[in-house]
């Protein structure tokens, strides 16, 4: 064990020295870079891709680009990037995943990269968990991509084909891993090549790579289309359901969000239904429904996973605790869970084409990302991947003071003392961001919030059409119209 230990350090100390090295070679230039002009800088750029086009390579050019791209930075954003964050663009352009600590600029950090790639002509797409996210570096960062003679595109789920197409032709183009998925998907399904608004997938740089190539890594994107309708029959299901008993009549596997029936179920259903054998093939139909309106019933939440809106059914992102706007469960689920929460069941879906971000990725012809937290899943990205995980140093040493977790015996005792903490910061004048992993918590902590008297708002799925003007003033001390009764401060927390 000491002596694997003492192999992965050795492997970092090599990277690091073999990092520090190019960046030594970058900064030497930065001084004669400094020196030209505005149009000479812009100059440098259709100099670059001349090159690669007769034949030199990107590596090659790797260096005076990252100068080129950091000088521009400086006068474009009033940013200069760190040595840190030099390292940490050539692991990017060398498809591997940089390891940066929060604060430490990543956002800066892949424009060295993304620059040097978008020489090519390819196309590099820049990918964010959110469109908040990806609309909000596609302006701040485009100011740089612009001064350096680069066009930059934002792929949005509103767009247009044709607006699409656009946004995938640009140099650059930011764009969030689910809008990615399903063009690619529907881009499957056209008729004719010129319909299509994805370009051969090249390049991509993943934000919080984590979450989108572990997390949701086998997250299935699904294009359905209508089949027919069956609606009583969901209702009965729903009706029979109900009538069971945990664990006498039916067993939840947790973990795997399953339900299976128990020999003494399938007997009630057999009775229930007035059928000889729920396994007959005659009986298949039924026997989906069942299964469906007990997955529906006692593994889907409220609240949790999804959420009922003018007499609609509506999806929860588990990532982001958004909601999922026109996307709907598969294989009779939403129609199930329409039956269960007594609305409008709506007509059945059957899947059209279907892919999972794993191996959506995977065709990328090169891959990178950067997150804080990678290491702990380094075996999976290099085993699935083909990616190399490699921690970059911090700019300046850490000062935070990291502290031990605190363990209570019970939930809410757990959501007392946060309620304490809050409202101890509050009584400083001091903001907090309270994140929970569902929509319920985050109301349960609200009620005990009011019971304090401590003003807040909350921002979930329930609330998402506020979001803008919630982030807007979020940590700002003034009146707003979501805040609570007591409406002095704002207090935002959100669901993630």
């Amino acid at each position: 064990m000491a002596g694997l230990l003492k192999k992965i350090f050795e492997s970092g100390k090599k990277d690091v020295k073999y990092l520090e090295k190019k960046a030594d070679q970058i900064e030497a230039l930065a001084e004669e870079t400094a020196k030209l002009s505005d149009d000479e800088i812009r100059a440098k750029t259709e100099a670059f891709k001349e090159r690669y086009q007769n034949g030199e390579t990107l590596d090659s050019l790797l260096v005076e680009a990252f100068a080129v791209a950091r000088e521009g930075a400086k006068r474009a954003l009033g940013m200069f990037p760190f040595r840190v964050q030099l390292m940490g663009g050539i692991v990017l352009h060398e498809g591997n995943i940089a390891e940066m600590r929060t604060g430490e600029g990543k956002t800066l950090t892949a424009t060295l990269p993304v620059y040097l790639n978008a020489l090519s002509g390819n196309g590099v797409h820049v990918v964010t968990v959110n469109e908040y996210l990806s609309q909000r570096d596609a302006e701040e960062m485009g100011v740089l991509y612009n001064f350096l003679g680069l066009s930059v595109g934002l792929n949005l789920n509103a767009l247009s084909s044709e607006e699409k197409r656009e946004a995938y032709a640009a140099d650059i183009t930011y764009s969030t891993n689910n809008e990615l998925g399903f063009d690619y998907l529907r881009d499957n399904m056209v008729v004719y090549k010129e319909q299509m608004v994805q370009r051969p997938l090249s390049y991509a740089v993943i934000d919080e790579v984590d979450s989108i190539l572990v997390d949701e890594a086998r997250t299935p994107l699904i294009i359905s289309g209508q089949a027919e309708k069956s609606t009583i029959l969901y209702v009965r299901a729903n009706s029979f359901v109900e009538t069971l008993t945990v664990e006498k009549d039916y067993t939840v596997d947790i973990k795997t969000k399953s339900v299976y029936m128990t020999e003494e179920g399938m007997t009630k259903g057999e009775k229930y239904f007035d059928v000889e054998n729920l396994f007959d093939i005659e009986s298949s139909t039924l026997l989906h429904h069942i299964a469906q309106a007990l997955k529906a019933n006692y593994t889907m939440h409220l609240d949790v996973d999804y959420v009922v809106q003018d007499d609609e059914v509506l999806i929860v992102d588990q990532f982001t605790g958004r909601i999922m706007k026109g996307r709907r469960f598969s294989e009779g689920l939403h129609q199930a869970l329409e039956a269960k929460e007594g609305v409008t069941i709506q007509n059945e879906s059957q899947t059209m084409a279907t892919i999972t971000f794993q191996n959506y990725f995977r065709m990328y012809k090169k891959l990178s990302g950067m997150t804080g937290t990678a290491k702990t899943e380094e075996e999976e990205f290099r085993d699935i991947y083909n990616m190399r995980v490699i921690e970059i140093p911090t700019n300046k040493p850490i000062v935070r003071d990291d502290r031990a977790d605190l363990i209570y015996t019970s939930i809410d005792a757990k959501f007392n003392a946060v309620v304490e903490d809050i409202a101890e910061r509050y009584a400083n004048g001091q903001p907090v961001l309270v994140g929970t992993v569902a929509i319920e918590t985050s109301e349960v902590i609200s009620h005990k919030l009011k019971r304090k008297g401590v003003p807040h708002s909350v921002l979930n799925a329930k609330q998402h059409e506020k979001e803008a003007e919630i982030i807007q003033f979020a940590g700002e001390k003034r009146l707003c119209n979501y805040c609570n009764e007591y409406g002095r401060s704002w207090y935002g927390y959100q669901t993630w």
